[in-house]
């Protein structure tokens, strides 16, 4: 079965992250799959909105270490930066139905969507710092610009988790649902969008986009950050003692 599971029905995109025994942790081969179907339905007259979700017990695990610890001296990693452009450029309005973690790019992603719903137990993590790397995705323009300075410095410099309330206070999340009613919250959601006029519908998210080129040098900048970053001692030290489930030696990891 597909690491990605898409399907088209009422005017609706809906996108399945469909790894639950992994986590949910995405793979190269699955940022390239979440970007051809994204691009799949620019301006193709018909798909009005676009679900993200994950199956299992979570959202998203973020990205799969081993895949970014086999990354060899000034590798690139496209298939990562097609998905975020696709989803930053993605002309229609997207819905994120978070549960369960939601970790790095699994956080960072839904700074890039127009409606994000939460069940209770979602929990958070920026965890970027304590792998000794940076943020990414323009989550450190983004972020500031939603939640204050402080509270962004909170979570991009000491990587700790945060709940669903707590995202939802400082502007991350649409609304704070129950696992047994998230499905509804985002289908009436879904069913409000697609019967509005598709030309005010597109035009209205194209004006509230209106800063996407800063934010996409934003994320130049900070990819470029990023790669150097995964090749420092810090990086090779936490990824190591990741895959072999050990604690970082700190005299390694500065």
């Amino acid at each position: 079965m597909s690491l990605v599971l898409t399907s088209q029905s009422n005017h609706t995109l809906t996108i399945t992250i469909n790894r639950p025994d992994k986590k949910n942790a995405l793979t190269r081969e699955m940022y390239q799959l979440m970007a051809d179907a994204l691009l799949s339905i620019k301006n193709d007259g018909v798909t009005k909105a676009v679900v993200i979700k994950g199956n299992g017990d979570c959202f998203t695990a973020g990205n799969d270490i081993n895949d970014f610890a086999a990354q060899k001296e000034g590798a690139q990693v496209p298939e990562t930066a097609a998905f975020m452009r696709s989803l930053m450029t993605c002309p229609v309005p997207v819905i994120a139905q978070v549960h369960g973690l939601a970790v790095g790019i699994g956080t960072t992603l839904l700074l890039h969507c127009d409606f994000v719903y939460a069940t209770q137990d979602s929990r958070f993590v920026l965890p970027f710092i304590n792998l000794g790397l940076v943020p990414e995705y323009a989550s450190s323009y983004l972020l500031p610009k939603v939640a204050g300075h402080v509270k962004a410095a909170q979570w991009l410099m000491l990587g700790d988790p945060f709940t669903a309330d707590d995202a939802y206070q400082f502007g991350m999340l649409t609304e704070v649902v129950s696992s047994q009613t998230i499905d509804d919250a985002v289908s009436a959601t879904v069913q409000k969008l697609i019967s509005k006029p598709s030309f005010a519908l597109l035009q209205t998210k194209a004006l509230l986009k209106g800063e996407a080129d800063y934010v996409n040098q934003q994320m130049n900048a900070e990819f470029d950050i990023f790669l150097e970053a995964l090749r420092t001692p810090a990086a090779q030290e936490a990824f190591d003692a990741f895959l072999k489930k050990r604690p970082i030696n700190p005299e390694k990891f500065k």
